[in-house]
């Protein structure tokens, strides 16, 4: 009971302690929000990956593969997937309306399947809104307010389907949806929405005009794609002019920059990838099976050569599973059943499609591993290091406790004297420990919460106060920083605070404990 008498005593009138407890509490702040923020960072940058691609992905780049929909049948009847959709993924040039060329990833997706596999519809950034976000207090969003010739719904709906109504016959026509960051024609305001800028255009003679267009409602854009040959050979150039439905904002920021959505008919088409007469060849007198030529390749001087039906391809198929497939087991379970699936298809369509051990399937995560990894790598470096910056608590409690040891020798000799044994005295100074760890951890970890919190407004106000931007979001991808603390990592921090301040309390308590009780009375 002395113990905790004494402990009370001595941290409440003592200035030394209460700066042990200060230093628990700033190290237990800095570790629990580099590791918060960091964690939240690659949590969000896996989330958001299957936000636009979904979790397993089934690849055979280029040539692509037919029969995609037999594949996406077989695999929605697999118990763990929840959904599957094609896809078509390849490199393009975007010709923009003010003159200038950017290059771009064009995805061709079927709208509505899209959507099931991923979070297409959430992503769609201009659609009506109830309310303004958070720090538009001013509700100066301009989804808030009327578009003029048509409504923010109908341009939602624009982009659900990739169509977009034609200025001349008013039939839907195939449209694309650039990535918000894409064109260049919005700019982004410092409360989170996006704002049509007006850009302007070089005309021939060298003078400029402005070019007040809102894409959406308005504007086309000029996409070049270069169709490859079963071969890998480049065929031709196509280029197609298309209108713009609308635009996604899925949140990380390099999507956002380089991708662009066209509804799938138009890619097959554009890529050569459509059901279309292709011409056959053997490759031998004795036979050895057909290949499909690409059109630029023909040559019909062999009278074996003829014209056969070659179905639509895709090169990808997307698919979403059931339950939690967030956790690496569930994502590794759903890509085996994939494979599975797939080895199924292939034997139905052997010599039509690539053999099951050829196909590529991986996880997003896969896909990114490099990404991931770093983000790993540099996460557990700084916290490493910031741990290793703690050790100065646990030297400074040890510092702290020592003169207090040295100090108190009179009062540790009248308590042996009184009847207190060794191991009452070690308690003693590790309990003293233990509550500067109790009251530095808690105060760390409320302080921790609080800062991450409010992360996004402190970074704010540093922005507009000092200029200082730390969170650019072209170089961290994400537009806000992560702000919740995982309790699971708050208990271990905590935990970390506690241990600390009682190592640093282990020496000077060792110390006082065979301290001679004899010489302690004399000590002046």
């Amino acid at each position: 009971m002395y113990q905790l008498l004494l402990t009370r005593r001595y941290l409440l009138s003592k200035i030394m302690p209460l700066l042990a407890a200060a230093a628990v509490w700033l190290c237990t702040v800095m570790v629990l929000v580099v590791w918060s923020v960091m964690g939240g960072f690659l949590s969000m940058l896996i989330g958001s990956g299957r936000t636009v691609t979904g979790d397993v992905i089934i690849a055979w780049p280029n040539a692509g593969f037919p029969y995609y929909h037999d594949l996406i049948d077989r695999l929605q009847k697999e118990p763990l997937v929840d959904a599957a959709a094609p896809m078509i993924e390849s490199f393009g040039m975007l010709s923009l309306p003010d003159g200038r060329l950017q290059h771009a990833l064009i995805r061709g997706v079927d709208g509505p399947s899209y959507a099931r596999v991923t979070k297409y519809a959430d992503t769609l950034w201009w659609k009506p809104i109830a309310r303004p976000l958070d720090k538009d207090t001013d509700g100066m969003d301009p989804r808030l307010h009327g578009l003029g010739r048509s409504s923010w719904e109908q341009v939602f709906q624009n982009g659900m389907t990739l169509t977009r109504r034609s200025e001349i016959t008013g039939e839907p026509e195939a449209a694309i949806v650039p990535g918000v960051e894409v064109t260049g024609f919005n700019s982004r305001r410092p409360e989170g929405y996006y704002v049509p800028k007006v850009m302007e255009k070089r005309l021939p003679d060298g003078s400029t005009a402005e070019l007040d267009q809102f894409l959406p409602r308005d504007g086309k854009i000029l996409i070049h794609m270069a169709p490859l040959s079963a071969t890998g050979k480049a065929v031709e150039m196509t280029s197609r002019t298309f209108p713009v439905a609308n635009e996604f904002q899925s949140g990380v920021y390099e999507f956002d920059q380089e991708f662009v959505l066209m509804r799938l008919d138009a890619a097959q088409e554009m890529l050569r990838l459509n059901a279309a007469k292709r011409l056959e060849k053997r490759d031998g007198p004795t036979g050895g099976g057909p290949r499909v030529v690409a059109p630029g390749e023909e040559t019909f001087d062999d009278p074996a050569e003829q014209l056969v039906d070659d179905p639509a391809r895709v090169t990808h198929v997307i698919v979403k599973g059931k339950g939690d497939t967030a956790t690496s087991e569930g994502s590794q379970a759903l890509k085996a059943a994939c494979r599975r699936v797939y080895g199924e298809f292939a034997a139905a369509h052997a010599g039509s499609v690539p053999g099951s051990g050829d196909i590529r399937i991986f996880t997003w995560e896969d896909k990114n591993r490099t990404m991931i990894n770093a983000v790993q790598k540099e996460t557990s470096l700084l916290l490493f290091l910031f741990m290793l910056i703690s050790l100065v608590a646990v030297f400074l409690i040890l510092a702290i406790f020592w003169s207090m040891v040295a100090e108190k020798t009179k009062d540790i000799g009248v308590l042996r004297a009184v009847g207190a044994g060794s191991a009452g005295i070690a308690g003693w100074w590790i309990s003293y420990g233990l509550a500067i760890g109790l009251v530095g951890g808690v105060l760390g970890v409320a302080g921790a919460y609080l800062v991450v919190y409010n992360i996004n407004p402190i970074h704010d106000w540093l922005g507009r106060q000092m200029g200082i931007v730390i969170w650019d979001p072209a170089i961290y991808y994400f537009f806000k920083i992560p702000n919740e603390v995982d309790p699971a990592k708050a208990a271990w921090v905590f935990a970390g605070a506690m241990m600390s301040s009682v190592l640093g309390a282990v020496v000077p308590a060792l110390r006082a404990a065979y301290m001679d009780p004899v010489k302690a009375l004399r000590f002046e």
